[in-house]
């Protein structure tokens, strides 16, 4: 279980996570990470929390962010807030690290997810966009699917495509979270 002060490392995708406020420490209504990117550093994809906020408040540097259609970039003391449904990524748009504090609103699985993934590519696990193999993620994306998803094919086809890779990633005994490994 994560811990407020634990952190978390992305060695793929050049982030570092350290966790201020923890699901377990507010009873599930929040998450609160301290982000840091490193020059050329990434999200591993453009995502949707369906259900949750995402608020980021720009500490140090120039962080990149393309939320729904729009393509901007935040510095210090910049806010951007990330409405559930909407599509969005970010990268670091600069050459020293950037810095954010990251607030998701209802931390849901998020904790979770961020474990699995970082874990995942800290040991090798991952391509070089920090994602796991196909039916690995069918499994992972299964088991989150209520806090992150693709922005594109609809949610419906998602669903159904993972109706079928998950089971066939079970089989192969991926876990669905690094809790469960």
């Amino acid at each position: 279980m994560i811990q407020p002060g634990d952190r978390l490392e992305n060695p793929v995708t050049g982030e570092v996570l350290v966790f201020h406020r923890t699901a377990a420490r507010t009873g599930g209504a929040s998450v609160l990470v301290e982000t840091i990117v490193r020059p050329d550093g990434f999200v591993a994809a453009a995502h949707v929390h369906p259900h949750q906020t995402e608020r980021f408040e720009v500490l140090a540097g120039r962080l990149g962010l393309r939320v729904g259609g729009d393509d901007l970039v935040a510095e210090p003391g910049d806010v951007v807030t990330v409405e559930p449904g909407t599509p969005h990524r970010f990268w670091n748009a600069g050459d020293e690290e950037a810095r954010f504090l990251c607030e998701i609103r209802p931390a849901l699985a998020f904790e979770s997810l961020i474990e699995t993934m970082f874990t995942l590519a800290a040991e090798g696990r991952t391509n070089g966009k920090g994602l796991p193999s196909p039916l690995r993620l069918a499994v992972i994306a299964r088991r989150h699917f209520d806090t992150v998803r693709l922005p594109f094919p609809p949610a419906a086809l998602q669903r159904a495509a993972l109706a079928v890779g998950a089971p066939l990633g079970r089989a192969l005994r991926y876990p669905d979270t690094m809790a469960a490994a």
